[in-house]
């Protein structure tokens, strides 16, 4: 049985997001979580409250054993850009795109 949980517009870009993303796809909750924690990278943290999200997901429904869970897929979508500019040598502006990102994770049973 899935469970699902989406976190949008996280202000990180999704190139970085997916680097994340890849090292936990497959692994077992509690192992994701672990991994989380001992990787330093800035969308680490978005991530894991997401995890933990879907997990408290889980418990709400009737038949899922939370033990079991693991991490089916996650993915990272771009969300909107944050349009900004900067000043530049001889009088011109650079356009700086903030990016952000939506993150969906998808949560099975073994």
């Amino acid at each position: 049985m899935e469970v699902n949980a989406i976190a949008k517009y996280i202000r990180v870009s999704p190139q970085k997001a997916r680097l994340v993303a890849n090292l936990i796809k497959g692994k077992k909750v509690s192992d994701a979580l672990s991994v989380l924690d001992f990787t330093s990278k800035a969308s680490c943290p978005y991530i894991s409250k997401l995890i933990h999200s879907a997990v408290a997901s889980a418990e709400k429904r009737e038949g899922i054993d939370i033990d079991t869970l693991f991490v089916k897929n996650i993915y990272v979508n771009a969300g909107p850009m944050l349009k900004r500019f900067r000043p530049a040598s001889m009088g011109r502006g650079v356009r700086i795109r903030k990016r952000t990102s939506h993150i969906t994770v998808i949560l099975d049973e073994a």
